[in-house]
């Protein structure tokens, strides 16, 4: 039997689909290259913005042509998935199961049921992520992987619909994670990225260790070299996480840290909990105690009610931090959010305008600081042969940037030292450095 997956969203999504490769793999099962190879066929879904929906819908539609004319057993898994609940086959009646995004583990499960029983099987437990939270994928084989430390959000901010398809939040144990860790680095596995839609809140109100304290155990793991974290939300940043910088040598300079707005009035109406001289000022303290920080960010452009003052606050925020890059999206309504509800919606053609303007402010900034490496020394953990070119290699730094350059395959997996020759809109060029004439061995 061969499974192809699809998949949309987030690296939760992504996560999550590691999950399911993981329990096809012990049940027997194998990866096809095309869904037109496979016997199973899986779509990972995600609704947290219209667009990945709306390819996710187009998809099916291709899909629903196939499983007319095969035996394919087809399933959808992830937000849409909890979102529409047994609703969604009203709009896909010829799908074979839906899991929602608690119930990763009834993966199998499902498929048996499809094929032997020939019914269907819907479940989407609201918060019942104690299961899908302790499948472990493994690490065999990779240089890089996630592991979840919580899942959930208690927010709700206006836009997200999150909370509705993901459930409040949950934290595991700090034993269970530091287990995993463990397992990933003696599995050859360098650098970890720990994921929640919240990290920062990390076993709130529990009296087990705190995010920070849960760094701090992990930078203590024999074998690991990098560890990395998404997504951090402004109002739990607290001043031990950030005194983590610089101070855990594991802990990569980098934080993706969301700011939605450089507006007040619209940070509230987003529900967001601070305002933009607070984040301005957190932003200050991550660079004060770890200088080279790279900081990324979030935003959304054209939130109802958002007039040309609120925008233009957006911008100058924007030049004043400088982000090293910047995810910025038109507002689009989602379902059982209060932001759907708002009055004074923002014409779609401004929306876009503005967001190309904003955009092409961050490119300009994105491309100086790239350009301003150029002579610097970084240190890439080589991943692979490079997008760009398969005759070269490409790593990334610690502070996530993307370093092609020439080299040999015996460096996968290496950390090593290469002087930066040029910096691009999206990546850099790199180069081993040559040994000083005369120097001795």
């Amino acid at each position: 039997m061969k499974y192809h997956i699809e998949n949309f969203g987030c690296q939760m999504n992504e996560h999550d689909m590691e999950k399911v490769r993981h329990l096809l793999h012990v049940a027997g099962f194998e990866a096809a290259s095309a869904a037109t190879d496979a016997d199973v066929v899986i779509v990972n879904t995600c609704c947290v913005r219209e667009k990945a929906e709306q390819k996710f819908y187009s998809l099916m539609g291709r899909l629903r042509r196939l499983k007319a004319k095969s035996t394919v057993v087809l399933g959808v898994m992830g937000c849409v998935a909890q979102l529409e609940k047994e609703h969604i086959l009203e709009k896909l009646p010829f799908i074979d199961f839906s899991l929602g995004t608690s119930n990763v583990h009834r993966v199998e499960e499902a498929i048996r049921i499809a094929r032997t029983e020939k019914r269907k099987l819907l479940s989407f437990s609201e918060n019942g992520c104690e299961a899908s939270l302790h499948v472990r994928p493994g690490g065999k084989g990779r240089l890089r992987s996630f592991v979840t430390i919580m899942k959930g959000c208690d927010n709700f901010c206006s836009y997200c619909v999150v909370p509705y398809v993901r459930g409040r939040e949950k934290s595991r144990k700090s034993s269970d994670i530091i287990e995993e860790v463990k397992e990933l680095a003696a599995g050859g596995v360098r650098e970890v990225t720990l994921l929640g839609q919240n990290v920062n809140s990390y076993n709130k109100g529990s009296d087990d260790c705190t995010f920070a304290q849960l760094l701090e155990k992990i930078n203590d793991i024999d074998g690991l070299e990098r560890i990395r974290f998404v997504t951090s939300h402004p109002k739990d940043l607290s001043p031990d996480l950030i005194r983590c910088f610089g101070r855990l040598e594991k802990l990569c300079e980098q934080i993706h840290l969301p700011f939605q707005s450089g507006s007040n009035r619209i940070l509230g109406l987003m529900n967001r909990g601070y305002t933009a001289e607070e984040y301005l000022g957190l932003v200050h303290s991550l660079r004060k105690q770890c200088p080279g920080i790279a900081i990324t960010a979030d935003c959304i452009v054209g939130f109802p009610g958002e007039r040309g003052q609120d925008f233009s606050d957006t911008q100058a925020l924007v030049e004043e931090v400088r982000f090293d890059g910047l995810f910025s999206f038109c507002y689009s309504p989602r379902p059982e959010t209060r932001a759907a509800t708002l009055p004074d919606r923002v014409p779609r053609e401004i929306a876009m305008e503005r967001l190309k303007g904003l955009q092409a402010t961050q490119k300009i900034i994105t491309r100086e600081k790239n350009c301003g490496l150029e002579g610097s020394t970084v240190e890439v953990l080589v991943e692979g042969s490079s997008k760009s070119s398969p005759e070269e290699f490409a790593g990334r730094t610690r502070t996530n940037r993307i370093v092609n350059f020439a080299g040999s395959e015996d460096l996968v997996g290496s950390l090593v030292e290469l002087k930066v020759v040029k910096g691009y809109a999206n990546s850099l060029r790199g180069a081993i450095p040559r040994p000083k004439e005369g120097g001795t061995c």
